[in-house]
């Protein structure tokens, strides 16, 4: 299924379980720094089935999150792909975004 098309389903999802109409961004994206810290954690334990867990749950309470701010993530993923696209550059070792400026 396509990012756009997991989209609506997870937004369908919350739709039929009133996550939508009960929920606030706020909350959502409380529970986005809940997910993003299990996420870390199962990355630092090198989980496997976690990680993948972890970032399909972090993706839901965005989704969740973004709709109830009328926002399109689809959308917004794609506008910051396209504003980092042509960037230049290398990541150090230090873990530091080097930009080509040239």
């Amino acid at each position: 299924m396509s990012f756009a098309k997991t989209e609506i389903a997870v937004i369908q999802w919350a739709e039929d379980r009133k996550i939508i109409p009960n929920s606030t961004p706020e909350s959502q994206l409380l529970k986005t720094v809940e997910e993003l810290g299990e996420l870390v954690g199962a990355v630092l334990k090198n989980r496997p089935a976690q990680i993948t867990d972890g970032f399909g749950d972090v993706l839901v309470t965005l989704t969740i999150a973004a709709a109830l701010l009328d926002v399109d993530i689809s959308e917004c993923f794609e506008n910051a792909y396209q504003e980092i696209r042509h960037r230049k550059g290398t990541m150090s070792k230090a873990g530091v975004f080097v930009k080509d400026e040239s």
